[in-house]
This record gives C-alpha cells, sequence and structure tokens, in this order.
C-alpha cells in the first residue's frame, strides 16, 4: 500500500520542477514546504491536464466518489489496486477523464519484523521528485460545496520492495506519465498498461525509527537514519 510520502523540496524548487516538468509557471502555494510525513486526509499536489495544458493543485488524500453518502468514506480510499480498477464502480468511472499524479520525493512502508512493524524510507536513484499515479473526483456536499480527493494507485510489488511489503505505490515513468495524464487518451487498456512496478534496480531504502510513525511528526527527525 502506500501510507505516507514525503516531499522534501522548497517553494523555490517546486516552481523549478513545475515549469521544467509541467510547463506550469506560477503556483498558489497553501501548505508549508518542505513535507516529512504527509498522511491520508491531508492535501497533496497533484498534477492534472485538462485538455490544453497541464494544471497543478491540492487535492485532499482520500478519494470520495460523487455518489457517496458521505464524505467520511474517503479515510478508507486512501489506495486502489490497479489490478481491480476496472471492477470497483468507485474507480471505474474515472479511468477515463479523472486521471492525475500526485507529486512525491519519497514513500513509508513498514516491514513486518516478529510481532513488529520496521519503518523503511524509498526512494528513486534516477530522479529527485517523482509522479505516483492517482485518480480524483469532485464530490459536492449538502451545502453546494465541492470536495476534491484522491486515491493513490498500487501495484504488486517488485523484487526490490518484496523485502519490505508485497504492495507499492505506482511510479509513473516519464513516458507513462504523458500516456497517464493526457486526457485525450480514452482507450482504458492503453493507461491501464502504465500502472505496473517501478524497475527495482532504481530503488534503494534505509531503516527509520519509530519516531515516523506518529502523522503528528512533520520535521526531519522523520526521515533520519537507524
Amino acid at each position: 500500500m502506500c501510507g505516507r510520502f514525503t516531499l522534501i523540496v522548497t517553494y523555490e524548487q517546486l516552481l523549478e520542477i513545475l515549469d521544467k516538468h509541467y510547463n506550469i509557471q506560477s503556483f498558489n502555494m497553501q501548505t508549508l514546504l518542505p513535507r516529512y510525513n504527509i498522511a491520508p486526509t491531508q492535501d497533496v499536489i497533484s498534477i492534472i491536464h485538462d485538455g490544453i495544458n497541464y494544471r497543478a493543485g491540492y487535492l485532499k488524500w482520500g478519494l470520495v466518489p460523487s455518489f457517496a453518502k458521505d464524505e467520511k468514506i474517503g479515510v478508507k480510499m486512501i489506495n486502489a489496486k490497479a489490478e481491480t480498477l476496472i471492477e470497483k464502480p468507485s474507480f471505474s468511472n474515472l479511468i477515463e477523464s479523472k486521471r492525475c499524479v500526485v507529486l512525491a520525493d519519497s514513500f513509508y512502508e513498514w516491514k513486518k519484523s516478529n510481532n513488529t512493524k520496521i519503518p523503511y524510507r524509498i526512494q528513486l536513484n534516477d530522479q529527485k521528485v517523482f509522479p505516483l499515479a492517482g485518480l480524483r473526483s469532485v464530490y459536492k456536499r449538502a451545502d453546494g460545496s465541492l470536495l476534491h480527493t484522491v486515491t493513490i494507485i498500487t501495484t504488486e510489488a517488485n523484487e526490490f520492495m518484496k523485502e519490505i511489503h508485497d504492495r507499492m505505490p505506482v511510479i509513473l515513468t516519464k513516458e507513462n506519465e504523458k500516456i497517464w495524464l493526457n486526457s485525450h487518451i480514452k482507450d482504458v487498456n492503453q493507461v491501464l498498461s502504465c500502472l505496473k512496478p517501478y524497475e527495482s534496480e532504481h530503488m534503494s531504502s534505509y531503516q527509520l525509527s519509530s519516531y515516523v510513525n506518529s502523522s503528528l511528526h512533520d520535521d526531519e527527525n522523520c526521515i533520519k537514519r537507524v
């Protein structure tokens, strides 16, 4: 699964990334950076394509389908399995036109060891900030206000991640990101083909202390090596 991640960049660095990779020259900052422990129900920085240009903005992590009876369901829908997307009504109607990515520069996962869980930080060796595949939804509240939410897609673990956990978030390659974000592509099979494990040889990890376990902690101590 993917339950926590980081975006350890400054506002200036984020602007540089948005400009270089998405041709986005401005961004309305609403949360502080850097972020050392991003957790479900918090706002995450996401990229979409509006048919003409890429756009950056905030989505609340935890998908609330447009037909939901209660927005609290979002806490149970932080992840969506790539293998069953088309089988789930909450996700299948979003694949064609509500695709997005969530920006991260590492994610956390907990390895089971006897009766404990040991936290690890996982990074990519070939790029600093990377896109996590997501699906977004718009939910209309009773008062008429709109809630924009997102779920992060997971897939089976690659050989590297299997040592830590049996699932991992879908990290898109540059080529697959272009396909995933292209709102003109409606072929479901084509976009689903992008949702595969990242190559093991480009990934690395190290062990953390239990400090990161609390989502209330959001500082440099979260990423300190044991």
